[in-house]
C-alpha cells in the first residue's frame, strides 16, 4: 500500500469512522425508553454462572484454535498443545492491530524454530481460510433461512444494509468465495506445482510447499475444528443474549449469528474501528427480532471483550516473553 494512502487511512480516515460509528451507537442508546434498568441488568449479568460459562468456552474456543495449529505445524515441528495455545493468542494480540485480523501469523511464527517461521506463514494462511469458509457456509444457510418468504413478510427489513445482506449478490459473493476457498484447501499442491513452473514464483515455492503435504485426513480434522469454533462463538451468543434479555426462538438466533459473523466477514474494519462496526452490524442484524439495542449491544461488546481483548492481553506477555528470551540468547 503506498505510503501516502497509509497515512491517509490510519491517521484520518480510521479515527472518522471511529467517531461517525461511536456517535451512531450513543445515539441509539441514549434513546432507550428504559436505558437505567437496561443497565442495571447487563451489571447483574456479570455475576450469573452463564456469564461464567462463556469465559470457559472462550478457554474451549482457543483450545480448539490451538489444536489446530498443532495440526498445522506437525509437518514443519512438533509442538506441544501449551505452547501452540500460547501461539495463538500471540496471534491473537497482533491482530488487534490489523485489517479484518489478518495478521496473526506475526505472532504465531515467533514460537517456531527461525527456519520454519516463514513457512509457518502458509499453515497459517490455510487455517484462516478453514474458518472462513465454515463463517461463509454457515452465513449462506442463515441468509436462506431468513429469505423464506414467511420471514420476508413478518419481519421488518427497513435499511438498505439490511436488504443488501439478504441479497442475491451476498450469496453469489460467498458462494465464489468458499469454491475459491475449497479450491485452495483441498487442492493448494496445484499452486506448489504452479510456483515451481513459473520462474518469478520459484522463491516462493520453498515457504509454501508445506500446503502439499497435508494429507485429505488432516484437511477434513482441520475443517471439523474451525466447525467446533464456530459452534462455540454461537452458543456464547445464544447464553449471553438469554441473559441480557435480548429474546429470539433458538433456530433464528443460530441463524442470525451466522449472518452476523458472514456480514463482519465481508465488511472490512480497520483495526480499532472493529468494536463500533460490530455494534452498529449487531444491532442491524439482530435488531430484527429485537429492539433491546442496549442488550443487544452489550453482548456484542462482552463476546468481543472476552473472545479477543483478554485473549489479545495475555498473548502480549507470552510475546514479551519471547523477545525477552531472545535477547537473553544473544547476551549470552
Amino acid at each position: 500500500m503506498n505510503k501516502n494512502i497509509k497515512i491517509f487511512v490510519n491517521y484520518f480516515l480510521g479515527p472518522l469512522l471511529f467517531i461517525a460509528l461511536s456517535y451512531s451507537l450513543y445515539k441509539q442508546i441514549i434513546h432507550q425508553p428504559d436505558l437505567p434498568a437496561r443497565w442495571h441488568q447487563i451489571k447483574a449479568s456479570w455475576w450469573q454462572p452463564a456469564f461464567l460459562w462463556v469465559i470457559v468456552l472462550m478457554l474451549i474456543n482457543w483450545g480448539l484454535e490451538a489444536a489446530k495449529w498443532q495440526l498445522l505445524v506437525k509437518p514443519l515441528e512438533h509442538i506441544g498443545f501449551l505452547k501452540a495455545y500460547q501461539s495463538v493468542l500471540a496471534g491473537c494480540s497482533i491482530t488487534m492491530l490489523t485489517p479484518n485480523r489478518t495478521g496473526e501469523f506475526g505472532g504465531r511464527v515467533m514460537f517456531l524454530k527461525t527456519e520454519n517461521r516463514l513457512k509457518g506463514i502458509a499453515a497459517t494462511v490455510l487455517g484462516s481460510m478453514s474458518q472462513l469458509l465454515i463463517t461463509l457456509m454457515a452465513g449462506c444457510l442463515g441468509v436462506y433461512y431468513f429469505r423464506h418468504p414467511l420471514y420476508l413478510k413478518g419481519v421488518g427489513m427497513q435499511s438498505w444494509f439490511q436488504q443488501w445482506i439478504f441479497s442475491d449478490g451476498v450469496i453469489a459473493l460467498s458462494m465464489l468465495l468458499m469454491a475459491g476457498l475449497l479450491l485452495f484447501i483441498f487442492k493448494g499442491k496445484w499452486l506448489v506445482l504452479l510456483s515451481q513452473k513459473i520462474k518469478m514464483m520459484h522463491k516462493l515455492t520453498s515457504y509454501i510447499e508445506v500446503i502439499k503435504t497435508y494429507r485429505n485426513k488432516d484437511l477434513l480434522r482441520l475443517i471439523t475444528y474451525s466447525s467446533l469454533r464456530y459452534l462455540v462463538f454461537i452458543l456464547q451468543y445464544r447464553m449471553i443474549f438469554q441473559l441480557l434479555q435480548v429474546h429470539m426462538p433458538l433456530l433464528e438466533c443460530m441463524a442470525l449469528v451466522a449472518v452476523f459473523y458472514l456480514m463482519m466477514a465481508l465488511v472490512p474494519t480497520i483495526g480499532f474501528t472493529e468494536l463500533p462496526v460490530r455494534g452498529a452490524a449487531a444491532v442491524l442484524v439482530f435488531g430484527i427480532y429485537s429492539n433491546n439495542v442496549i442488550g443487544i449491544q452489550a453482548a456484542t461488546l462482552s463476546i468481543w471483550f472476552i473472545n479477543l481483548v483478554i485473549p489479545a492481553f495475555v498473548g502480549s506477555i507470552f510475546i514479551l516473553g519471547v523477545k525477552l528470551m531472545k535477547e537473553k540468547n544473544e547476551l549470552d
